[in-house]
């Protein structure tokens, strides 16, 4: 494959960095730190692009917050500038990292995404008996910082960019040498990137077609169970030997018993939420209506919060769960506020 260089003028123009900077902004417009960016946008700019052209990139201010949902992780934030840098580098390297994906990897893609990975896990339950599921144990914690740059290389030709991506990479560590920060931009690139030579491992040299990767998240099926114990072998000496990863799951079960992916529940004829996630749409449900009923929230913000827990039921056979939980949010709100609420949490409860 040839590699690609000449992008940093491409990243360097004005106008991508100033697309960059409405990127970064999207959702945090009225933060602090996006408004005292902005006093001096221009200036801002030139910062980055001269940081890029001389390679002397100001890295590292983090923030971190732990996050509880889906799972408990430790979020690294980076600042806003280093928000809009990222998303410089992306905005002229996305097509080269995506060159690097099959069609098989659905995460942080357009086009691609949850839904479009659960439907296709769906489709291949429905056409082969057995499944094993793989997790790797603390991904982007393990994930090694010279076999990434090594990988990189094979990519990109441009040093300066090279460069670049060598800073970002190593202004973070979880250990020595290993680790990508959880929450950036280029993270999310990396990580999916650094296990396309797996993908194509499993694809070409194994010849496994029924298989869907969602980042770390992995399933293959098959129609011999004599041949599982093998598969997992293969799988966990490649990522071992080849990438410094190790596994946390290796499940496998028939396909009628059901998968557990994505935090939903999929069968060969229909796909139903784990009860992880019922728990989960309960808890948020009652915390919105609570902001609700006390005036926290304004009937707007309401629907705001509510519209995307929704829409993740909607991929699920789950009408009736939703209208249950409705009901008894509605009842709720009656008996804390005395009116009979006409408001509906979403029109597509219904």
């Amino acid at each position: 494959m040839k590699r690609k260089g000449f992008l940093i003028e491409q990243i360097t123009d004005l106008n991508n960095l100033y697309e960059a900077f409405y990127k970064a902004q999207k959702g945090k417009n009225n933060k602090p730190e996006t408004i005292h960016y902005q006093r001096e946008l221009y200036q801002n700019l030139k910062k980055i692009q001269n940081q890029i052209e001389t390679g002397n990139l100001e890295l590292g201010n983090y923030r971190y917050f732990t996050i509880y949902e889906p799972k408990k992780r430790l979020i690294c934030a980076a600042s806003f500038a280093e928000r809009v840098l990222h998303h410089a580098l992306m905005n002229v390297c996305h097509v080269y990292f995506e060159n690097e994906q099959i069609a098989e990897s659905y995460a942080t893609r357009i086009n691609k995404g949850t839904y479009k990975a659960i439907e296709k896990a769906k489709y291949f339950s429905k056409h082969y008996n057995y499944y094993i599921k793989f997790d790797i144990r603390k991904y982007f914690d393990s994930i090694a910082h010279s076999i990434l740059i090594t990988k990189l290389q094979r990519v990109f030709k441009d040093p300066l960019l090279l460069y670049l991506f060598h800073q970002i990479i190593e202004s973070y560590h979880s250990s020595q040498n290993t680790g990508l920060p959880i929450g950036n931009l280029t993270s999310q690139y990396f990580a999916n990137f650094y296990l396309s030579s797996f993908d194509r491992y499993i694809k070409q040299h194994l010849q496994i077609k029924p298989y869907v990767r969602y980042m770390d998240d992995f399933i293959i099926w098959t129609t011999n169970p004599s041949e599982i114990n093998t598969l997992i072998e293969q799988v966990t000496f490649y990522l071992k030997e080849e990438l410094n990863l190790d596994l946390k799951i290796k499940y496998n079960n028939t396909c009628k018993h059901g998968l557990n992916f994505l935090s939903y529940r999929i069968f060969s004829n229909k796909i139903e939420l784990q009860q992880k996630s019922k728990k989960r749409f309960i808890e948020k449900t009652k915390l919105f209506s609570s902001k609700y009923s006390q005036n926290e929230f304004t009937e707007k913000e309401y629907q705001q919060h509510l519209q995307p827990l929704t829409a993740f039921t909607l991929h699920a056979s789950a009408k009736g769960f939703r209208q249950k939980v409705y009901n008894i949010s509605k009842k709720e709100l009656f008996l804390s506020t005395g009116n009979n609420h006409k408001l509906e949490p979403c029109q597509s409860w219904r």
